[in-house]
């Protein structure tokens, strides 16, 4: 266990927000005030001191072991407070054609590290750190996921396309053939031809739905609540009406099957809680299950302002944290973390489950044709997120279909699925994943029995909370 040593002068808010992420991804179960004995942390240095990320990797992170003591330096915090927390983002007031955060103002891409889960390897120093400083002593980590899986991973659908689909095939066909592509554009065209006469959308989400069904893969799909007009679907936003047969169908047989549904914001909720809630109540009226999740359109939001309507909204989560032109960690985070206000210093009281991958990222904005290049990208950032006990977070989008323009796609997305779960992850939706770190975020050791184990206080009615030493062996604990 880990007691955290009250700093002199007290944290400021962004630097408290920067432990706190630290400690939860660390896994180090931390003692409830005065509860148990144990190695210490204490956060040294004067508010106010600049590190950057290059200089940080240097020094090892500023974290230093001694004689039951860790020692942070208190630039560290808020270093990792504003990757986390995506400061510089909230703080530009650069966008682009959508409204969004361009992607070179994220502190991450500027420094050519989007590719890795920079704040998860702080919080691996500092577990490191704590081991090495209690020598003998007793060291209890929260397992890092249920079911004793080491790493989650939670597959994600945008369901971009319902009604409307010759005009995507149309324009598929025309950007091949700007390509010179001709023989792929020769394959859409086929089939294409071949779906006149029944619902290809239809067939595709039916076909992603029966591949994660083999596999034992729970996701989560996120559809559109609005109502197209002209203007919207020129601009490829709202498209069709949840209320449709088609889209009642797909959305059906998710739930059917286990899988979540979540909102895909539309352009028009952006900032305004008003549009969420009234997008959430009318796609919530289609099925039986509560809205907890949203993820914005086109990724069109402004970081921490959205953030706050979707607050106002009653919304739990939000997965809008990613790159559309590239895959990574945009937070430097391969978890879930709470979001960040920087202009009010201050959490939202919403969950970020950042997605690190993305389908369209290499096939529409790097214009990557081969689905296996996509798979590899894919799997090499799961990789990355094994390292750290992480989630990985994708996105494939069910219009990702042979009439509707991808004829190898079908066969990519297997491949996927089965290669990921051939890692063993926990497979489960995002909010399940969301649920799960908001309760072991909470735990902390409050005593310890006469027999040495230890007393875990944890929230109500979650009883799958597991302890481990260091070397990964289970350790007992008694509820509290």
């Amino acid at each position: 266990m880990l007691r955290v040593v009250p700093p002199v002068p007290p944290l400021s808010a962004i630097e408290q927000f920067g432990l706190d992420v630290l400690l939860d991804l660390s896994r180090i179960l931390v003692t409830a005030e005065g509860a148990v004995d144990g190695p210490s942390v204490s956060v040294v240095g004067a508010s106010g001191g600049a590190l950057g990320l290059a200089e940080a990797r240097a020094r090892h992170w500023g974290i230093q072991a001694r004689d039951g003591m860790v020692t942070i330096e208190r630039p560290l915090l808020t270093l990792a407070a504003e990757l986390a927390g995506a400061a510089a983002e909230q703080r530009t007031e650069a966008t682009d054609q959508y409204g969004r955060v361009p992607p070179g103002e994220n502190a991450l891409v500027r420094a050519g590290d989007e590719r890795d889960p920079v704040v998860n390897r702080m919080a691996l120093a500092l577990r490191d750190a704590t081991v090495a400083a209690a020598g003998r002593g007793l060291i209890a980590l929260l397992a890092p996921w249920p079911e004793g899986k080491r790493w989650a991973m939670a597959m994600t659908h945008d369901l971009d396309v319902v009604a409307l689909w010759p005009a995507y095939s149309a324009l598929r066909l025309a950007q091949l053939l700007s390509h010179g592509d001709v023989a792929r554009a020769g394959r859409v065209a086929a089939h294409a031809t071949a779906a006149l006469l029944r619902n290809p959308v239809w067939r595709a989400a039916d076909q992603l739905l029966s591949v994660e069904r083999r596999h034992g893969i729970r996701s989560t799909w996120f559809a559109i609540a609005g109502t197209p007009t002209p203007s919207s679907i020129w601009a490829g936003d709202v498209t069709y009406v949840p209320e449709s047969p088609s889209a009642r169908r797909i959305l059906a047989a998710a739930a059917a099957g286990g899988h979540e549904v979540g909102l895909h914001g539309s352009f028009a909720s952006f900032t305004f809680a008003d549009v969420f809630k009234t997008q959430r109540s009318r796609l919530a009226a289609i099925g039986t299950a509560p809205l907890t999740g949203v993820r914005q359109h086109f990724l069109r939001m402004r970081p921490g302002v959205t953030h706050a309507a979707m607050v106002d909204a009653g919304f739990a989560y939000d997965s809008t944290f990613g790159f559309s032109e590239r895959n990574g960690f945009r937070l430097g985070v391969a978890d879930v973390v709470p979001v960040w206000d920087d202009q009010a210093k201050r959490t939202l009281g919403i969950d970020e489950a950042p997605f690190v991958w993305m389908d369209r990222a290499l096939s529409k904005y790097r214009h990557v044709e081969d689905p296996g290049v996509w798979i590899a990208d894919a799997l090499a950032i799961a990789s990355t997120v094994r390292q750290v006990d992480g989630l990985w977070t994708g996105i494939w989008h069910p219009n990702m279909d042979p009439a509707l323009g991808f004829p190898d796609a079908p066969a990519a997305f297997e491949k996927l699925c089965s290669s990921l779960m051939s890692e063993s992850p926990w497979a489960t939706t995002l909010g399940a994943a969301v649920a799960w770190r908001r309760a072991r975020r909470q735990a902390r050791a409050v005593g310890a029995t006469a027999s040495g184990e230890i007393r875990l206080r944890a929230p109500a009615g979650e009883t799958r909370l597991a302890l481990e030493g260091p070397d990964g062996k289970p350790m007992r604990h008694q509820p509290a």
